[in-house]
């Protein structure tokens, strides 16, 4: 099977790109817009004609695009999740190969959910920023395109690799330097909100399956649980051996939070607080995971504490 993968050198698309490498029955062809990159390729700019012609050389069976941006301003998120994925969706229709498209979705694209809910295929979309917006589009354009196509909608991705501005990532720093300082206490905002956590590597393996599998439409990922991110920091805290206390600096629900480790900010000089959940999605999001299991029969493997273990021994090299 031959397997074009786009964003090979990204968070998910690194992972995507080692599961599909140990398939012996997978021939992968890595595009994207770094040197490593087999062809390179802007979507974002290119043109629907030139990747057609590529797609015509290549004669993929299976597209996976784990391209796109999380952050930036509403043009530039428009411009690397929905304007590329038109362009994905276009030369697709217009090739003769014939391939199908496993498109990285994600759970911003829903918003705020129910607290106590699973959100299921069939939530209306509501996202709550400009990122779920970008990606909504993205899955509309996918949806709409009459593609032999599935959308993955990824809840909150977790393990090694984690960026360092992400929640877990921003937590696990934050912890970092406190050991690296002896400091006996970590003060941390910003934790209140519920994620569904899935490890990098089980969102992997859904798109191998995915691949393999005949499923349409649009299929969350995620582990079905909600966890408290201040259940993620005790457990980190565990994992690294630190002994401090952990003080949460949340206020009541809605207000305005301190970011995760910065410092209880002086009244006098206080510094622009960040909304509480950036990602749009309020305080609560879980997935319903039933249509990945029954479709793909694909099940999560990897809990949440080797994710954190992982993302902690990243954080450890760097002390």
């Amino acid at each position: 099977m031959r397997v074009l993968l786009i964003g090979a050198n990204g968070y998910i698309g690194r992972f995507v790109a080692d599961r599909l490498l140990a398939d012996p029955a997978v021939q992968l062809t890595a595009l994207g817009r770094g040197d490593d990159a087999d062809v390179r390729f802007d979507l974002a700019s290119g043109s629907p004609g030139a990747l057609t012609r590529f797609l015509d050389a290549v004669h993929p069976g299976v597209v996976v695009n784990c391209a796109g941006a999380t952050r930036g301003g509403a043009r530039e998120l428009t411009r690397h999740n929905t304007v590329a994925v038109a362009t994905v969706c276009e030369a697709l229709r217009r090739s003769g190969c014939g391939a199908r498209l496993v498109q990285i979705g994600c759970s911003a694209e829903y918003g705020p959910s129910q607290p106590g809910s699973s959100t299921a295929e069939d939530a209306v979309p509501r996202p709550g920023g400009p990122y779920g917006v970008s990606k909504l589009a993205a899955t509309e354009l996918v949806l709409g395109s009459g593609l032999d196509a599935v959308v993955l909608r990824v809840f909150s991705p977790a393990g090694p690799g984690t960026p360092a501005g992400s929640p877990l990532g921003r937590l696990a720093e934050a912890m970092r330097r406190a050991m690296q300082s002896s400091d006996g206490e970590l003060k941390l905002g910003g934790l209140g909100a519920q994620r569904d956590f899935v490890d990098v590597r089980d969102v992997a393996r859904a798109v191998h399956a995915a691949s393999l599998s005949a499923a349409q439409g649009v299929i969350n990922i995620g582990s079905g649980r909600a966890v408290r991110l201040r259940d993620a920091a005790a457990v980190l805290a565990r994992v690294a051996g630190y002994g401090g206390a952990l003080h949460e600096l949340d206020g009541p629900p809605g207000a305005l939070r301190t970011a995760i480790g910065h410092p209880r900010p002086d009244p006098d000089h206080a510094p622009p607080v960040a909304y509480p959940y950036p990602d749009g999605c309020g305080s609560w999001q879980q997935a319903d995971v039933r249509t990945a299991r029954d479709r793909l029969g694909w099940r999560p493997r990897i809990g949440l504490e080797e994710s954190l273990a992982d993302i902690w021994m990243e954080a450890a090299c760097r002390i």
